[in-house]
């Protein structure tokens, strides 16, 4: 078995897997642009109505 081939990164040297290709900065960028939006800044609990989970605790109506 011949021996695996490695490259000198960074953060060190790294071996690289026969059949596996690394993660370039194109992939990476992909990958953030196919996410779900995050919100900007925080949002408001939804608890009111019917995501209220307090009101089920509720023991009496009035």
């Amino acid at each position: 078995m011949p021996p695996l081939a490695s490259e000198q990164t960074a953060i060190g040297e790294q071996t690289l897997v026969h059949g596996v290709t690394p993660i370039t900065p194109r992939d990476r960028l992909a990958m953030r642009a196919n996410a779900p939006l995050e919100p900007r800044k925080a949002q408001r609990p939804a608890d009111h109505g019917l995501f209220d989970t307090n009101a089920r605790n509720q023991i009496e109506m009035f």
